[in-house]
């Protein structure tokens, strides 16, 4: 693999800027290790997993990239903000657990965050690993809080495209990159562009606005090692570019409300949406979710995904995912330089 060197790239000692995102109930340590080992970083998503599950994720990961027990592990770990206040004052505890075990990332999302990064600087100030910060903004106020009270290694910019949760009047990717790179100036930490990254050549464009490197959540739901059932990628692979809606609906659905204002979930648009247009009570809503469940059906799944999902027609290996955007980003990259010669 040529190397895509950027800031980003330099800071986690990687091939290529390209990051798999954390993904609640769709990444696996599978997916991460994957994606690390092909030359990005792979980021595996635990808002919502104990303890316990956290530590099996490690050492699947270890096994995956023979890392032993003791040394940092090249991936990274993300964590909801409300689910930890809900969690870092009991007996099981996330944050120790995760730090621990050495990621070289741990990326907060959604919620009051500050004080839980702050044990993250405190943790490892008592020690030689040094963790990177990494926390998601959808506005330029977001990332200079995040840059300056936070000390965040990396911003993570977000745009409304992005499937899953994210800001529910967040402008579109392009903007929200451009806004928060002039915010903080030149000498401010790597920003990622998230939302809808789903080809190579959308990775080269946002390159060259000036990300640092991109986050991909939605394409590598296309991969075995995503955790979706096959019901799920099979409506994942039907799907056009106006196949997805931002709306609570779908948490309404499946019972994981408890967002902060202003943000939301993007999906398929399928007939949990239809139940919700239709203005059908939130007790009618759960009862013909359940009775769908029950029955095995596939059109009302809760099925995260950006509007990039439109642009996907096959199950691929995740690592030949990550080769193809890598290699289509460097094929963008130099057919742009033909246009100043």
């Amino acid at each position: 693999m040529q190397p895509i060197t950027t800031r980003f790239t330099k800071l986690m000692n990687i091939k290529t800027p390209i990051v798999a995102a954390p993904m609640a109930f769709a990444s696996t340590p599978e997916l991460a290790a994957a994606v690390t080992a092909a030359g990005g970083l792979g980021l595996f998503g635990a808002g919502f997993d104990s303890s316990e599950k956290i530590r099996e994720t490690f050492k699947v990961v270890r096994e995956k990239l023979n890392i032993p027990k003791g040394k940092p592990v090249p991936f990274g770990v993300g964590v909801i903000g409300w689910i930890l206040d809900m969690t870092e004052g009991s007996d099981d505890a996330r944050i120790p657990t995760i730090l621990e075990e050495m990621p070289e990332a741990i990326w907060f999302a959604f919620g009051d965050l500050g004080k839980y990064i702050k044990r993250v600087h405190e943790y490892d100030a008592k020690r030689e690993h040094k963790t990177k910060i990494f926390a998601i903004c959808n506005s330029a106020e977001d990332a200079l809080r995040a840059v300056n009270e936070w000390k965040v290694d990396v911003v993570v910019a977000q745009g409304n495209e992005a499937g899953g949760h994210g800001g529910s009047i967040s402008p579109p990717v392009l903007t929200v990159v451009q806004s928060i790179k002039a915010a903080l100036g030149p000498n401010g930490p790597p920003v990622l562009a998230a939302g809808a990254v789903t080809t190579g050549a959308q990775v080269a464009a946002l390159l060259t606005l000036g990300a640092d490197g991109v986050v991909c959540g939605t394409r590598f739901l296309f991969t075995p090692e995503c955790c979706y059932t096959d019901a799920m990628k099979e409506v994942l692979v039907d799907a056009d570019l106006q196949a997805t809606k931002r709306s609570l609906c779908f948490d309404d659905a499946g019972r994981t409300n408890g967002w902060p204002p202003l943000h939301d979930g993007r999906a398929i648009a399928n007939k949990i949406w239809d139940d919700f247009s239709e203005g059908l009570s939130m007790e009618e809503r759960h009862k013909r979710f359940d009775a769908s469940a029950a029955k095995g059906e596939k059109d009302r799944l809760v099925i995260w995904a950006g509007v990039g999902a439109g642009l996907v027609k096959e199950i691929k290996p995740a690592a030949e995912v990550l080769r193809s955007l890598h290699d289509g980003a460097l094929e963008s990259l130099r057919a742009a330089r033909q246009l100043t010669v």
